[in-house]
């Protein structure tokens, strides 16, 4: 029998099973997609969150626990478990050293990439790198890996974990059988359930435009987070956290594809002009703070207009300020030209600029710094980096919800453990998405998804290996066989 199954392949998972296996225990994992989308929503990441008290390598000044801890406060409104939280802060402070002993390295920060160059370490190479470091090094260290492995059910004894079941199914034109896989110990690190059109629609349910918002998300990350291990732990009675409707959810452009477009279909550029709905009307605070720490709201909030579309509208003076995206913006001399390309209603449209640009404040524009540009007597306001948009040609880039992955998880504790009526299961572990609304309650900063994964991911695997050594002896081997 296999000592820890894990089941994931993005980069909780493979933390965790890095980790059971530096602890000698055996460790199989298994991924849902085929070997060439292995890496779940990792390998489309490019940064890691990380605390630090002095300059480190890659990472400039300082970003000290107490900030750290303010800004996840902040953007969660409070809706965070403080004790899990500065956990994870912690663990990102003294993971780069392992991250590099398994392949991982790191460059600075990119140019106009988010102001990040303090907070954030990033990946040579992104996300995709990162994955195929993880599992080199996982499979050099004797890890077997599945792909083409979708569980769609846990086998339970109590609160104990006692095998994972796989559905028939087609791989290479093979049809393969059902199976029934045992371990000593078990890590969910399965995802959220973004890619699961039924149960989106299901969460957000009709608004009162009789609208489904659901059915115009885009989805960032991969096709395979369907969602079905996390429903499955929710109907054996897993003690779960959060709100269904609360995502890492990102405003990108509306001609991005159905799934994987990744960081190149994000919209940067919010912050230095103006967004409306397709009524032509803003509905919210373009600069209300660092891009950082508000990009990851604004798909929330075009989620909420009028057939689930926003238009980011900037002019020249925002040209080289903001990392550009895959797809070019509609580009046009006049306001009234730019809003019949866009398909926007002119004269509530070009009223709605004029407006703005007769709000704004004199003031130093410093894109770097919450400045003193603003506007006065306008509702919405913009707090910061108001510039009138006057110097054609203007821009507009189309806008939808872009999910990067839900919130609703199993509840767990600093052991990773599963929890069942408030108990720790002594064999089942759970990281990444899976539980990431233990500390994400709502709202995002950059970065900080790919800290909760590896500092749980990296917990659970420790966890998992102890358990299976646990499981292991006489006593325990003895019970296994008089209950299996």
């Amino acid at each position: 029998m296999i000592d820890v199954l894990v089941i994931g392949g993005g980069n909780a998972a493979l933390c965790a099973a890095l980790m059971a296996r530096e602890a000698g225990a055996s460790v199989l994992l298994l991924e849902a997609a085929p070997r060439a989308w292995r890496g779940g929503n990792s390998q489309h990441t490019r940064n890691l969150r990380c605390m630090h008290d002095a300059p480190q390598d890659v990472l400039v000044d300082a970003y000290p626990e107490e900030e750290f801890w303010q800004d996840l406060l902040k953007v969660t409104d409070g809706q965070t478990n403080e004790k899990l939280a500065r956990l994870v802060i912690r663990e990102s402070s003294d993971c780069r050293d392992w991250m590099r002993r398994h392949g991982v390295h790191f460059q600075p920060s990119l140019s106009g990439a988010l102001h990040t160059a303090r907070t954030n370490a990033f990946f040579m190479g992104g996300g995709k790198a990162l994955v195929n470091a993880y599992f080199r090094s996982a499979e050099r260290l004797g890890v077997q890996v599945r792909y083409d492995t979708p569980v769609c059910d846990i086998e339970l004894q109590g609160d104990r974990f006692v095998a994972a079941h796989v559905p028939p199914r087609e791989v290479g034109g093979r049809q393969l059988p059902a199976e029934r896989i045992q371990a000593r110990s078990c890590v969910l690190a399965a995802g959220g359930f973004e890619s699961n059109r039924r149960w989106l629609r299901e969460a957000w349910g009709q608004n009162e435009r009789g609208e489904w918002p659901a059915d115009n998300f885009l989805v960032r990350g991969t096709r395979f987070n369907d969602g079905v291990l996390l429903r499955r732990m929710i109907d054996l009675g897993a003690d779960t956290i959060g709100d269904p409707t609360q995502a890492h959810m990102v405003a990108i452009d509306a001609r991005a594809p159905l799934y994987d477009g990744g960081i190149c279909t994000r919209i940067d550029c919010v912050s230095l002009g103006v967004v409306v709905n397709r009524d032509g009307r803003r509905f919210y605070d373009e600069g209300e703070d660092f891009w950082p720490k508000r990009y990851a709201i604004w798909g929330r909030l075009v989620a909420h207009q009028p057939g689930q579309v926003g238009f980011s509208i900037i002019d020249q003076k925002a040209l080289g300020r903001f990392m550009p995206p895959v797809f070019p913006g509609t580009a046009a001399n006049t306001l009234e030209e730019l809003a019949g390309l866009l398909g926007l209603p002119p004269a509530a449209f070009v009223d709605s600029v004029q407006a703005y640009n007769q709000a704004c404040q004199p003031g130093t524009f410093d894109h770097t710094r919450l400045d003193d540009c603003h506007t006065v007597g306008i509702a919405p306001a913009k707090s910061h980096w108001a510039l009138p948009i006057d110097t054609p040609p203007f821009y507009g880039y189309p806008l939808r919800p872009g999910v990067t992955f839900t919130y609703l998880g199993l509840r767990t504790d600093e052991s990773a453990a599963v929890h069942f009526a408030g108990r720790r299961s002594p064999n089942l572990f759970v990281a990444g998405e899976m539980m990431a609304g233990n500390v994400l309650g709502k709202g995002y900063t950059a970065g900080v998804g790919m800290s909760i994964g590896t500092a749980f991911g990296r917990i659970a695997g420790t966890r998992a290996a102890a358990a299976a050594e646990r499981i292991s002896s006489p006593d325990e081997a003895r019970h296994d066989r008089a209950t299996a």
